[in-house]
């Protein structure tokens, strides 16, 4: 039995998914959430096998929530569409599946066969081509509710017991990104194995003992640098 998470803003199609997932006998719909950011918490969280995925959703689409996912510890993604047979080629070529809106019985079962298949060989299919290769905005939590944090916006992240902390000029919040996909999908830059900081943020570095240093961001923010980042990091400011 296959597990799965279902993500589309409309509950209508969310719940006719969900009652032709159980007729199939070989799904358990362990969640369903109505947006990006309330869903990339759920996949982080519980890790189904596949995650039946909108593509059109507001504010992050599921295009966007595809480039958020860490490739080493993603599930199998099925985008549910109401893209033309056209424009699903493109999808088609790219080596994943997709259900086109409103979902037929008969193809959403070819669709479980062909994860069934998948998840039994212990792959997953290549959806990095769609991704995008980089992220505008990190969706957060705080402070009793969600916030999309511009990253140009964004001063320094770091990891602590509570997961990964987003830091602005004026607030911390919690993301569900991990610090590497934030490093690979964004400017920031590794500074401590803990930290990335936006060298656009960086007032000044101090020079400490032993080869170690310490940022001030522009609002005033120490963020530490290790020996091993240093070298990279001064030569990414021009300092050599």
């Amino acid at each position: 039995m296959l597990t799965a998470i279902v993500i589309d803003d409309e509950l209508f199609a969310r719940e006719e998914l969900i009652d032709l997932l159980a007729e199939t006998g070989q799904v358990e719909v362990i969640e369903q959430a109505s947006n990006a950011i309330e869903g990339l918490k759920k996949i982080n969280s519980l890790k189904p096998d596949v995650v039946f995925l909108d593509i059109h959703m507001p504010q992050i689409s599921g295009i966007e929530l595809l480039a958020m996912l860490d490739p080493e510890t993603m599930p199998n993604v099925v985008f549910v569409t109401a893209y033309d047979q056209y424009a699903i080629q493109a999808f088609e070529d790219n080596a994943f599946d997709y259900l086109l809106k409103p979902v037929e019985p008969s193809r959403l079962q070819k669709s479980v066969a062909r994860l069934v298949k998948t998840c039994q060989l212990k792959s997953q299919p290549d959806v990095s081509a769609l991704a995008p290769s980089a992220l505008s905005q990190v969706p957060c939590i705080g402070h009793n509710r969600i916030m999309i944090v511009p990253i140009v916006d964004v001063e320094f992240a770091y990891t602590d017991i509570s997961g990964v902390q987003v830091r602005t000029a004026d607030q911390t919040a919690t993301s569900q990104l991990t610090l590497k996909v934030l490093e690979q999908k964004t400017p920031l830059l590794r500074c401590h194995r803990q930290y990335l900081v936006n060298t656009k943020a960086i007032k000044e570095i101090k020079l400490l003992e032993h080869g170690l240093a310490e940022i001030i961001t522009l609002s005033g923010h120490p963020v530490p640098v290790s020996r091993r980042y240093l070298k990279s990091l001064k030569e990414t400011l021009g300092f050599h």
